[in-house]
């Protein structure tokens, strides 16, 4: 059902938006690049191409990652993208190991304050950090960025509905026709119902699910 489903052909619609914020950055010369919570990669994929570095996307949830490794062999690109299994809560990696952090939707999941304290041990000096969630979450607490050792360079939100527009109601119109393909399958049923609940969500009122990409910068330390 997931693989009908397809949920990455929705969200490639919002790769533009990960084009627009990594070109914001000034250009870095293979740059060691860490995407936090990468999912099925689609944001990864896209900094590969707009890359020419080394990337690693963690996510806990195994499939996500088996999903986004088929992607990374299938492009060619396993000498320098890699997916690993880790837990926000045990990221292990060396202080100063990456020129960017990425973390699309994933920022929250720890809290705000403690992921940008815990994530800037990562970055070099100097180092980015970009971040795309919802205003709500996120930009409404940028005044934590600066004492958590950061500078806000810039930001961008985007359209008000753009969720709406641009993946739920697209992702409503394939759930109404696999209803009717699997009408007398409950198992299936049961997958589309949690979908159609959280698009239902979105419906209800869809400018409150704006969201924005923020781009900061470690200070030197």
């Amino acid at each position: 059902m997931l693989n009908e489903l397809d949920l990455d052909q929705f969200r490639k619609v919002f790769s533009k938006y990960t084009i627009e914020a990594f070109q914001k950055l000034p250009k870095l010369e293979n740059p060691r690049i860490l995407d936090i919570g990468c999912g099925s990669g689609v944001p990864t994929m896209e900094l590969a191409k707009l890359s020419d570095g080394e990337i690693i996307g963690i996510d806990i949830d195994q499939d996500l990652l088996d999903s986004f490794s088929r992607k990374i062999e299938q492009e060619g690109l396993t000498n320098r993208v890699k997916a690993i299994k880790c837990s926000l809560l045990d990221i292990k990696f060396p202080d100063n190991s990456f020129d960017i952090i990425w973390a699309e939707g994933s920022i929250t999941t720890l809290g705000v304050e403690k992921s940008l304290r815990g994530w800037n041990r990562l970055l070099k000096p100097k180092g980015f950090l970009v971040i795309h969630d919802e205003i709500k979450h996120f930009f409404e607490k940028r005044y934590k960025v600066t004492r958590c050792g950061y500078k806000l360079i810039e930001h961008f939100s985007l359209p008000e509905e753009a969720w709406w527009e641009e993946y739920y109601r697209p992702l409503e119109i394939r759930i109404k026709h696999l209803y009717k393909k699997y009408s007398n399958d409950p198992d299936a049923l049961g997958v589309l119902n949690i979908h159609q609940t959280e698009v239902d969500i979105v419906k209800a009122s869809p400018k409150s699910f704006q969201s924005v990409f923020c781009i900061m910068q470690k200070n030197k330390k």
